[in-house]
Parts: structure tokens; sequence; C-alpha cells
């Protein structure tokens, strides 16, 4: 199992019934920043992402569709869900489908295990049920229906009828792992974060643990169970083994599951019930290490609503990056999102903060100084002189950032490791306007003190393009190519940022990081 030098992340594996929205390509971005930065810090890093094929809800759509499931599943993993991470620039090292071989193969192991070992029996089960969650439903989980649906009780999250359901069912005994579960709450604090959604397991689990009813025998859309081929396994069973089976368990080389397990589960927060408390208890049946953490982030709302196709709330994230690029998408989310809670988006505040933040801030700030290098000096990197307390604050600000930003990472705050590094874009704009290199440049005698001035303020860019880089990597790896004199900006340790010196040389950058957008038009929001 992982000794604590490897990362290991994953992002939830998500329904194929319809196509993906900028929620879904939030947490997929989360994820990858997180993953990016781990891997320029040294670690041995993993990140997985994938798409959940079975269960009843993706039957009825592809029945509406009039294609089998499978059918439906492979055109939306081609047409829309691998493009995604193309399109947010997400680097995932895998990418799991709950109908690949080597997942049922994993799965029917793990199932067989649980059931030799007196985990799993077979019961009568009848109880509210909600397509859309692919979840029984308690009381406390209904809400009154509205509009068309007055009169009748409704899931509170998809706002759609439950169905009353009556079937013989196998049981897993999570009953069993009830206090359990409880203890691992209370010894490692930070198993569920943020503290929000930590709370609100722990007062579900508090309530009282039912045994959790893990087939249907009314569709046969899923993993056949192995001792009993008229049920097919309850999706969530199912899809919750795709974090290990991607790793090899089941199969004769799981080298990768011994070396990377447990993973860090970054996952929406209306769905960490499901890897905070069935997870564990079924990694705990199988003997099986708990995952390292469950991060359940926060929604993203669209006129105060969440992120809904049916609810025509869905933007499509192309709508986004065709006019900002990939990142400003990734930038925007993940800085002006607090990492945990809900966030608004809305066409003007991505529109200001790409204006004032990345074109006018961080952009304006590489092309002057890039510039002032080569009009001044033909693009080759003077030596630094003597420094003065200016030059030095902004030494030391690089240092400090590059290590309270590696410490946000760690806390999984990436809007604070973001803001961070953004005091020192500030600095350095402050800097330059404060040490006026265009009229030092003016008088032959300050010659040496144009140089140090330049060199420190590239020094500083430097230190915020490696940063960001996991955050940004197409605009970073643009601006290295400028002033990192060969190379590519990932091989640059994020963790140790601040320690660049500079290369010998600079060349004009083709053109700006982020070109100014004179005008957007507002998507379907």
């Amino acid at each position: 199992m992982s000794d604590g030098s490897s990362f290991s992340i994953t992002t939830p594996i998500f329904y194929v019934n319809d196509v993906p929205h900028i929620g879904h390509a939030y947490t997929e971005v989360a994820a990858d920043v997180l993953a990016r930065w781990h891997r320029q810090r040294g670690d041995d890093t993993w990140l997985l992402t994938g798409t959940d094929e079975h269960g009843q809800k993706i039957l009825r759509t592809a029945s509406a569709n009039e294609v089998t499931p499978k059918e439906w599943a492979d055109r939306l993993v081609t047409e829309a869900w691998k493009p995604l991470l193309d399109t947010v620039d997400v680097a995932n090292d895998d990418f799991i489908r709950t109908t690949d071989e080597r997942h049922e193969r994993g799965v029917t192991a793990f199932l067989q295990k649980l059931y030799d070992d007196g985990y799993i029996y077979a019961g009568e089960f009848e109880g509210f049920y909600c397509v859309g969650c692919e979840e029984y439903k308690q009381p406390s989980d209904l809400v009154p229906g509205t509009g068309a649906y007055e009169g009748q009780q409704v899931c509170a999250i998809h706002s759609i009828p439950v169905e009353v359901l009556s079937e013989r069912n196998y049981f897993f005994r999570m009953s069993d792992f009830e206090q359990r579960l409880l203890d691992l709450y209370e010894s490692n604090p930070q198993f569920i974060q943020p503290e929000s959604v930590r709370n609100e397991i722990i007062s579900f689990v508090k309530q009282g643990l039912r045994d959790l009813s893990i087939s249907r025998s009314s569709f046969d859309w899923g993993i056949t169970i192995p001792w009993d081929s008229d049920h097919v396994l309850y999706v969530w069973f199912d899809a919750l083994l795709n974090y290990i089976t991607a790793l090899g368990y089941g199969s004769d080389d799981d080298e990768a599951f011994r070396r990377l397990w447990p993973s860090v589960h970054i996952v929406g927060k209306d769905i960490a019930r499901f890897h905070a408390v069935i997870w564990p208890a079924m990694l705990m049946a199988a003997g099986l290490p708990v995952p390292e953490r469950v991060f359940g982030h926060g929604w993203l709302l669209v006129g105060g609503e969440k992120m809904s196709k049916s609810k025509l709330t869905g933007i499509a994230p192309s709508e986004i990056t065709d006019t900002f690029g990939s990142d400003a998408f990734r930038y925007y989310f993940l800085r002006a999102i607090t990492f945990g809670q809900d966030g608004n988006f809305s066409w003007e505040d991505i529109s200001a903060r790409y204006q004032a933040e990345l074109a006018n801030g961080f952009g304006n700030l590489a092309s002057r100084i890039v510039a002032m290098l080569n009009r001044y000096f033909d693009g080759a990197v003077p030596e630094r002189g003597t420094t003065t307390p200016s030059d030095d604050a902004i030494d030391a600000l690089g240092k400090s950032v590059t290590e309270r930003a590696d410490a946000s990472i760690a806390e999984f705050a990436p809007h604070d490791a973001i803001a961070t590094v953004w005091e020192l874009v500030d600095a350095l704009n402050g800097y330059i306007t404060e040490q006026e290199p265009w009229a030092l440049a003016k008088d032959d005698a300050q010659r040496e003190r144009l140089a140090t001035v330049l060199v420190t303020a590239l020094r500083g860019l430097g230190t915020v393009a490696v940063l960001v880089s996991p955050v940004m990597p197409k605009a970073t790896e643009k601006l290295w190519a400028s002033i990192g004199a060969g190379g590519s900006i990932t091989e640059q340790r994020v963790d140790r940022a601040w320690e660049w010196q500079g290369a010998d040389t600079v060349v004009p950058l083709e053109s700006g990081l982020f070109p100014r957008i004179e005008q957007v038009e507002q998507g379907a929001a």
C-alpha cells in the first residue's frame, strides 16, 4: 500500500445518461490541478477518472434513444466524456469504464469474497427509490412535489417522484460497520472534508445504519451476481469499486494497487455519503484500507440553482473555453470559488476576472518584463548587481508565496494557493511601476540598476509561472518557451519555484498570454 510518497487521486465516475456540463468539468479540473501540483513536487502521482455505465437510469436513457445501453455508453464516452478532458486540459493517468472487462473481473472477485465471508445475504426489501440518484431514499430525503408533481413525494436532489420498489434482493451487512465508521471519523478528522460535509455524514451515521440492498432483479443491465445469475449488482456498489479495479484489484497484476492505494476522492457533496459511508464499510468488510480522504466540494450554481440539464441550467464547458480558453476556465473556477463551498457562476464575473487578473495582471506583467529585456538588453539576461531592500523584498516574497501555496494545496485549498500566488503578481506589477525601468534605461549611469530590476522581476515572473503551471498549463508553457531557456515548465519543482535563477536569454512572446476579449456573448444560462 501507499507509504506516503505517492499521491493517488480520483474523480467520481460520471453517469453517461447525458453530456457533461461545467459542474462535471469543475470536478475534473480540481482533481487535475491537485495531481499536476503533486507531480511537480516529485510525488508518484496517479489521477483516475471515468464513466459509470450500468444501472436503471442508463437503461432507460438508452431505450428512449432506441439503442442498447452499451451502444449508448460507447457513443457518450467517445463523443462527450473523453473529449471533455481535452477541452479543459485534464492530464489523467487512467480512464475506467464500468463496462471494462478489468472492472467486471475485479468487482466479481470482491463480491465473492464478501459473500464467502458472510457479509452478503438474501432478503426482502421495499422502499422509495429515486432513479436519478440510483438510491433508495429515507423519508427525510423526500420533499413535497410542486407543479406537475404536486401531491407526490419527490427526491430532494432531483425533484422527481420516487418509485416504490419491492424486491427480493441481496443485502450487504452495512449495519455491522456503524461503530467502526464513527470510530474512523473520530480518530481521523481529515478523512471527510470540508467540515460541513463531515458533520452531515457523522449525523447521518449516528441515526443508525441499515443493511444495504445491493442487487436488482427487475432489470438486467449491470454486472451479474456471481452466485445468482437472476440478479445484477446495485449500480453504486458496482461504481465505487472502480477506484480499486482500475489499480488492478482482482487481477494477477496488482502492483499499482499495492503502490498507490489508498486514494483521495474528490466528489460533489451530494455523493459524499456514498464515498464516506458505503465505500469504507465495503473496504472494511474486505479487509482493505479505507480511502485516504473524501473531499466533498460544493455545487456550481447558475442563477442560484444547482447545475442541471433537466432544469436547463447546464452549461457546456466549450461554451466558456471557446471564448476564454481552457486556462481561463481552469483559473476562474478554482480562483473564484472557495473549494468546498457552493459558488455562483456568471458570465460577467468570469469576463471581469479574465480582464483584470489574467490579461491586465499576469499577462501584461509577463509581456512587459520580456519586452524590456529584449529592448534594453537584446534578449540577453544581464548579471544582477547590488540589491536594495525593494529587490530583496521581491525575493523574500517569492519564497514565502511558494511555501504558503504549497501548504494550501496540501490542505486541499487551491483557491488559497492561487490567491497567494497573486500576491506576487501584484507585488511585481507594483515593483515595476515603482522602479520605473523605462526611466532607468535613459541614463547610462543606471545601467547596473536597470539590470538588477529586470533580473529581479524576471526571477519573480519565473516563480509565478512555475506556481501557476498546474492551473494554467498552456499559458505557462508558452511563457516558459520565452523565458525558460528550453525544457518544459512541468520539469520545474513547484515546491521550490522561488529557487529559479533565470535563464541566460529570453525571446519575445509571439503574442499575449491572454488575448483581450472585447465582448462576451452570454451563453445559455
